[in-house]
């Protein structure tokens, strides 16, 4: 250690980052839809991988753990998906040619006068092409072998998950145990790695879960700081298992997003919210909290880029004094995470990629140890047992987003899709084979699971409780309970030619996890 190295702090730092969409692909395209896909992969996905691929070829290694859902996993593996994202790039790239070529608009607000819409056209129009670059020589053949390069070279940990991301305390315990395993299934297919730890869908926790994921092969599973009654400075066992619950520590995540400050309402920064009516893009800066769209000014890369610098800065001394408070109270090296949704960087913030990149940097320069999970348990950052409650990281930190008034229709309409799909698979799955045979495998019952699935998705509710966009939530949930019921009462009353015709016709909209098997569902 030379004189200007700064004094190496104990403990670990873990960034946790949790990648999900619900099923997009053939369902809507805009406002809510497949352009929600698209956006977050072109925002976030590639801008993400690209920052890692940066820092991995400058020699750093276990950096992030990265958490991808099955089912964006699923879409970005997907035909359909890679050419409509193909597109949608190309067609970025026309929007800021607009942009840059602009001479005059009806458009009062200053970000959109022609002279600034044309300095941010340009800029826009040189990251397109840049992005449009790295997904035809990168992506084309899917999201899989450009995370599984990652994970290979140990850049990152991959966290695993169910299949579309069901709130699990309130899913049938077969259905559960079935979407668990078949989405660590699902990954082992894709990246060649089956993940030994989960980011559970909502960080949904119901005493006894550990149970189910020691069976499955988990070994550490996320919570939020709350399930552990804010002590998040050591992974805990839960209950009687060996299976470690991971807290995230809120003053530290708090720092970048919270309900309500952080980094991302800085006033230099991009604003999310504000388009270009002309051309769809947002070439505004926040400004000010109250400062109405039409008044924002033109956004200014220099002056964000100098709020980069500063929020990285903040960052650093907040983990380094956290992780120094939390090793001097409990007396030993303390672990401390940060987690987030993957999509705040890059799709709602738009500097967030540029931050990541920094911070990363930043942070073993200033004498903090970098570590994925797998090395926080590997290390012993482990403390005692503990006996967690029932919880999330939804509003309250209890249930009531997935559970609650708000949302007593669909869960009611959850029940009642799960139990008669599982009957009917059951009684479908029972038809008697040829003496001997073993039990062929059922198309029809394959799809009806997978619509059951997407019925129960965690979104849907999320969405009813949040009011944001509500109504395709409800729209979405009834449409795959209809699919389920529709499917399931044709093959119960003995059309099974109908149930075929039926199931091939959905499954056109809704043919992710070609590997799911109905046969491996569990026994009731």
């Amino acid at each position: 250690m030379t004189p200007s190295d700064p004094e190496p702090v104990p403990g670990l730092f873990t960034l946790v980052l949790h990648t999900h969409l619900p099923w997009l692909a053939h369902h809507g395209r805009w406002p809510v839809g497949e352009e929600w896909l698209y956006q977050s992969w072109s925002a976030s996905y590639l801008p993400l991988v690209r920052v890692l691929r940066t820092l991995a070829a400058e020699g750093r290694g276990r950096l992030v753990t990265l958490g991808v859902t099955p089912v964006v996993a699923a879409q970005l593996d997907d035909p359909y998906c890679l050419q409509g994202m193909h597109h949608w790039l190309a067609n970025w790239q026309l929007r800021a040619l607009e942009a840059a070529t602009m001479r005059s608009t009806s458009d009062p607000s200053p970000a959109s006068a022609p002279e600034a819409l044309r300095r941010f056209g340009s800029r826009e129009h040189d990251e397109a092409e840049r992005e449009l670059g790295e997904f035809e020589t990168l992506w084309r053949h899917g999201g899989s072998p450009v995370l599984r390069e990652l994970i290979d070279d140990g850049v990152i940990e991959l966290l695993g998950g169910p299949l579309v991301h069901p709130f699990q305390p309130l899913l049938n315990p077969r259905l559960r145990d079935f979407a668990l395993r078949e989405g660590l299934a699902d990954a082992r297919q894709r990246f060649a790695h089956t993940p030994t730890g989960i980011w559970a869908p909502e960080c949904a926790y119901a005493p006894g879960m550990e149970s189910d994921y020691a069976a499955a092969g988990i070994g550490h599973f996320m919570v939020d700081g709350p399930s552990l009654h804010g002590d998040t400075a050591l992974g805990r066992p839960v209950a009687g298992s060996d299976v470690v619950a991971f807290g995230r520590d809120l003053q530290v995540s708090y720092r970048v997003w919270s309900p309500r400050s952080g980094y991302p309402g800085h006033a230099a920064y991009r604003d999310f919210h504000t388009y270009d009516h002309a051309t769809g893009l947002k070439p505004a800066r926040v400004t000010g909290r109250n400062v109405p769209s039409d008044a924002k000014a033109p956004y200014d890369p220099e002056r964000a880029d100098a709020a980069v610098d500063a929020h990285v800065a903040d960052f650093v001394d907040t983990v380094r004094q956290r992780l120094s408070t939390e090793s001097a109270r409990i007396g030993r090296p303390a672990h401390v995470i940060a987690a987030f949704d993957t999509e705040l960087f890059g799709h709602w913030w738009y500097e967030g990629p540029v931050w990541l990149e920094r911070v990363l940097r930043a942070l073993p320069a200033a004498g903090i140890r970098v570590g994925t999970l797998s090395d926080a348990v590997a290390g012993g950052y482990v403390g005692t047992p503990v006996e967690l409650p029932p919880s999330s990281w939804g509003s309250g930190k209890d249930w009531q987003v997935w559970a609650g008034e708000k949302v007593a229709d669909l869960v009611q309409l959850n029940t009642e899709v799960v139990d008669a799909a599982l009957s009917t698979v059951d009684k479908a799955l029972a038809e008697p084979a040829a003496v001997g045979a073993p039990t062929p495998r059922s198309f029809v019952a394959d799809q009806i699971l997978r619509e059951t699935l997407l019925t129960v998705s965690s979104d849907w509710p999320f969405m009813v409780s949040k009011d944001s966009a509500a109504d395709y939530a409800r729209y979405r949930a009834h449409l795959h309970a209809h699919a389920t019921r529709e499917i399931a009462g044709a093959l119960a009353s003995g059309r099974t030619e109908q149930a075929q015709r039926l199931a091939e016709g959905w499954n056109r909209a809704d043919g992710l996890f070609g590997a799911l098997d109905a046969r491996r569902l569990p026994s009731p």
